[in-house]
């Protein structure tokens, strides 16, 4: 059945910038938010913009994610024709290839891609954090006559050397590309987030397979390639709320931007709903002696002491006289009576001791250049009474390591 346009998702991503948290899992699948994951973004603006097939390539420990995926229900993206599918690296007969690059990972699906022949194909990613209407993107695409239309937005001057920038002209067509400028000669910076008319971008998937010197990434080959070659490529101008949430800093911040009003990341804004997987649980508990303020909780919680400028997952619990402060606490996590929690990120399961202390506010540094934010993966134990330094990172093996 034919498409106008289907979406490629790619979440194969091993995420290493989050290390800790992403050690048993892919990145799109980490938590964010108290009740979502990271890929539930893309799911929902997919949904939201009228693309009913999705492909989410998958690599990196891919089981999590594959499981809470699953048939795209959540994302009402549950189709008997089209929906979302799960594509791992090509299996030939000569064995598995792992995706060598973002390029090669759609040149390996070309075959899923042309089941549905599409018109146009959007390029995804899967870690960011963002809400776009997919649709506008494709009607600028299609009213250009565009081969390639790459979503941009401006960055402060001195963050464009992070990014690839684009230059463009008076209509803003692209002229220029240029992966991490040195000497940036714009701020418009790429969001990873393509649109391609699926004819030309096909060739062009073929011909740098082809090549043997190629890197096979879109960024680094097949868009300075296009543009080389004089294809119309234009830029999509978003100015929403849009975060890579690759690193921990970020995915902290991200978090924290959920509860600042004008921070432009609002979750409850029902004409664009973000869906997500959730469990069935009970209500969340607050216990007559617990003090919560300016924080996000989420169902089945348990809440007996202090919650402020926090976000709280799904199934979490904070002790008697236990303070949490500025922290991401995820799904299953235990903070025992009288533990301290400040500037932390709390991984899936993790369990804190009683007067334990993780992390610590940055006005009580002594070293400024050793504070950041503590992070725990999942599963991790801390004794009773154990302080954790700030911008400490700690794993499943430390509470194993105690234990013995």
């Amino acid at each position: 059945m034919k498409k106008e346009c289907i979406a490629m998702l790619l979440a194969g991503g091993q995420g290493s910038r989050l290390y800790v948290l992403t050690g048993d899992m892919a990145k799109p699948a980490v938590p964010f938010g108290g009740k979502f994951r990271i890929i539930d973004f893309p799911l929902s603006n997919c949904a939201n913009s009228g693309i009913d097939t999705v492909g989410v390539l998958t690599q990196y420990r891919p089981l999590e994610l594959n499981q809470y995926v699953g048939n795209g229900q959540p994302w009402e993206l549950d189709r008997r024709h089209g929906g979302v599918h799960i594509l791992p690296p090509y299996q030939s007969a000569t064995g598995a290839v792992w995706y060598k690059g973002t390029a090669n990972a759609i040149y390996q699906n070309i075959g899923f891609v042309d089941l549905y022949d599409p018109d146009y194909v959007a390029i995804l990613s899967g870690d960011h954090i963002y809400k776009m209407d997919y649709d506008r993107m494709l009607r600028l695409h299609k009213e250009k006559g565009a081969a390639c239309t790459i979503s941009v937005m401006e960055v402060p001057w001195e963050e464009a050397s992070r990014f690839g920038i684009m230059a463009v002209d008076g209509e803003d067509n692209i002229v220029e590309f240029a992966e991490k400028p040195k000497e940036p000669k714009s701020n418009l910076a790429s969001m990873g987030i393509y649109i391609f008319s699926w004819k030309k971008l096909r060739e062009y998937l073929i011909a740098d397979e082809a090549n043997e010197n190629s890197d096979n990434d879109f960024g680094k080959n097949i868009i300075p390639t296009m543009l080389n070659d004089g294809e119309k490529m234009v830029a999509y101008r978003f100015e929403g709320y849009w975060k890579d949430v690759g690193t921990l800093d970020s995915l902290w911040d991200a978090n924290m931007d959920m509860l600042t009003p004008d921070s432009g990341l609002n979750l409850l804004d029902d004409s664009w709903p973000i869906r997500g997987r959730n469990e069935v649980c009970p209500p969340t508990y607050v216990g007559e002696k617990a003090d919560i303020g300016n924080s996000a909780v989420a169902r089945g919680c348990t809440l007996l002491g202090e919650v402020k400028n926090s976000v709280l997952s799904t199934g979490t619990s904070v002790g008697e006289g236990a303070t949490v402060t500025y922290s991401v606490v995820m799904p299953g996590a235990v903070i025992e009576d009288g533990a301290q929690v400040h500037y932390a990120i709390v991984g899936e399961n993790c369990r804190i001791g009683a007067n334990a202390v993780v992390g610590a506010p940055p006005e009580q540094a002594e070293d400024p250049e050793q504070w950041g934010i503590a992070v725990l993966g999942p599963r991790t134990c801390v004794a009773a009474g154990e302080k954790v330094a700030p911008k400490t990172m700690l794993d499943k093996h430390h509470g194993e390591e105690a234990a013995r």
